[in-house]
């Protein structure tokens, strides 16, 4: 028996267009030990908490919650007050000595933050899975934590 299917064209998978990559907002040659240290320097001087935000490049959840921290006019402005943001890439075990300074953190999934004072002591550890709301970080619940976790002033 033979079947004729009309008007579905066949689509070969060399054909369906590539879904686009995302785009690298973790550098993933990057010592976090050193990106940790010159935060904590400049935290120290501009009288800011350091936000470590762990996570990899593959993570889609790591880039909603980037995404959320650049176009939230609100969240944005926050960040830039009160802390000095570090995307530590956790990729393949890379920075896994920082991990492990921190707790494991990482342990939680990701993207997983954590909150240092100037002095480079963990402040707070944020599963960031209770930061979300649906398929998406909550901006409330975010600019609460970190309203929360701002230096006092």
């Amino acid at each position: 028996m033979v079947m004729v299917v009309l008007g579905s064209p066949a689509v070969c998978a060399a054909e369906t267009p590539a879904k686009p990559s995302r785009p690298a907002i973790y550098d993933e040659r990057a010592d976090g030990a050193k990106q940790v240290d010159a935060a904590l320097t400049r935290a120290k001087k501009e009288n800011k908490r350091v936000l470590l935000m762990f996570g990899a490049n593959w993570c889609g959840w790591c880039h909603r919650l980037h995404t959320l921290f650049e176009s939230d006019s609100t969240i944005a402005a926050k960040l830039r007050q009160d802390f000095v943001v570090v995307m530590i890439d956790v990729n393949k075990g890379h920075n896994a000595e920082l991990d492990a300074r921190y707790g494991k953190p990482t342990q939680f999934g990701l993207p997983v933050l954590v909150v240092l004072d100037a002095d480079g002591k963990v402040v707070k550890t944020q599963d960031t899975g209770k930061l979300e709301e649906g398929d998406h970080h909550d901006p409330v619940k975010v600019l609460t934590f970190l309203k929360e976790f701002s230096p006092r002033r």
